[in-house]
């Protein structure tokens, strides 16, 4: 995939993600057009391509093009098997002695099947690099991107940094990722949650040098277009008081939870209506939930949408639900951008506990928060905000407010485009003293943590 436009010629940051574009991940397309928009000169790299049917409007308007490292999404094979195996070949000749100290260590060290892929792929990303012109490679996420843009620093010297969120950081080897860490230039977490297990990863890993490295590890928050997703024009509603949900149909998001707690919700003569933006592999399961719950007609599983048919769900609805669990393998949410959406589009949040939600839903102010796993709990808040329209009122002025002080995009967007070489200057010069970003949309006036 390509877009007609490119990034100005010169040094260069390349960006590499997993997969792109994914729907699901619209918070990986707004930092790279916030990254862009600020001036970083940006070359845009992923593993593969996810080859999603929907894909998100704003995508057209990315000015890198996109080169993938591999066609097939589960292996490496033919043109994509001789490019890096070309790549390899060039790293050899030219450092040999590098060359096979990295290849020497994941041999012994890191004998992973998908390690071994990563290696493969870090010698067509090295490729990549060197055309681009790369003086940094920042990886998206902790684990296979991260994987790969590691290998890529240890052959070719380049520096580079990642990202860590929710699966990546959970259910990744501790070992690994705390020497992904000291190896490192910087490591940014998208939550305080997130910041403290990295950290806490960091201190309790066996090296010594691994240790000493829990400094590179910051606060970046991903923000929220508070220009997209803002209030709807106050009106009457009339009819059953509508909840919304958005998030893939996935075991962390905690659907069977929620539906449980409607169907308590419909036992007690609460009348509710709930419309759920997401697909995924629960589907089939949560469509048979609700026939057997005599919920269907009360439930509608709207399936994937673009971000802007998701602002026109959240100024149709009343309360935003965020039901989120800790799976039995440790994978849980860090702080679901459907949240932060929610709030700055006004609604009220009802959410679990987990993860890095009670960052920004601060019971009582900006939400209510219920324990995890608990439908009851769940059930209890849903239907006391249903009985309380001032409640609801002044929870999402609160939850708005909030937004637009702590997490505006182009504000904590701007805190990371700062780290990056060639990126400094450029950042300074398009943000004005009161924090807003000269010639884009407005911006809030406090600055992210970073």
């Amino acid at each position: 995939m390509t877009t007609a436009r490119a990034t100005d010629a010169g040094p260069t940051v390349c960006y590499l993600t997993k997969r792109f574009p994914r729907t699901s991940e619209t918070f990986i397309l707004d930092e790279i057009l916030g990254l862009e928009a600020l001036g970083v000169p940006l070359r845009l790299f992923a593993l593969a391509d996810p080859g999603e049917r929907v894909v998100q409007p704003d995508v057209a308007r990315v000015a890198s093009p996109v080169r993938y490292l591999r066609r097939d999404a589960g292996r490496i094979r033919g043109a994509d098997l001789a490019r890096a195996l070309a790549g390899h070949g060039r790293l050899a000749r030219r450092h040999p002695l590098r060359w096979l100290g990295v290849v020497g260590h994941v041999l012994v060290a890191r004998g992973h099947r998908s390690t071994f892929r990563h290696l493969l792929e870090a010698g067509t990303m090295a490729t990549e690099v060197e055309r681009a012109g790369g003086i940094h490679l920042h990886a998206a996420f902790a684990h296979g991107p991260a994987s790969v843009a590691h290998f890529v620093s240890l052959l070719t010297g380049v520096p580079f940094s990642f990202a860590a969120h929710a699966k990546d950081l959970y259910l990744s080897s501790p070992d690994i990722l705390g020497i992904k860490v000291a190896a490192a230039k910087f490591v940014l977490a998208c939550s305080q949650s997130a910041a403290d297990e990295l950290r806490r990863i960091v201190a309790a890993h066996p090296d010594p040098a691994v240790r000493s490295a829990v400094g590179k590890v910051v606060l970046a928050p991903h923000g929220v277009d508070v220009d997209r997703f803002r209030p709807a024009v106050p009106h009457d509603r009339q009819g059953p008081v509508s909840l919304l949900a958005v998030g893939r149909l996935v075991p962390k998001k905690g659907y069977p939870v929620l539906v449980e707690a409607l169907e308590m919700l419909a036992a007690s003569g609460v009348d509710v209506r709930c419309r759920v933006v997401g697909d995924g592999a629960l589907r089939d399961d949560l469509t048979a939930r609700l026939d057997a719950a005599g919920l269907s007609a009360r439930v509608a599983i709207l399936g994937t949408r673009t971000h802007q048919e998701v602002v026109e769900e959240y100024r149709r609805a009343d309360v935003f639900v965020q039901a989120s669990v800790v799976t039995a393998d440790g994978d849980r949410d860090g702080i679901p951008n459907a949240v932060l959406e929610a709030m700055a589009c006004g609604l009220p949040v009802v959410a679990t506990d987990v993860a890095g939600i009670p960052e920004v839903v601060d019971h009582g102010r900006t939400g209510l928060l219920v324990p995890s796993g608990d439908p009851a709990a769940l059930a209890g808040a849903l239907a006391g905000l249903v009985g309380d329209r001032a409640l609801r009122s002044r929870l999402g002025a609160a939850a708005r407010a909030h937004v637009e002080t702590h997490a505006s995009r182009a504000v904590c967007v701007a805190a990371v485009a700062s780290r990056f070489p060639v990126a400094g200057d450029r950042v300074a010069e398009r943000l004005r003293p009161d924090g807003q970003v000269e010639g884009g949309r407005s911006a809030a006036a406090a600055a992210c943590p970073a």
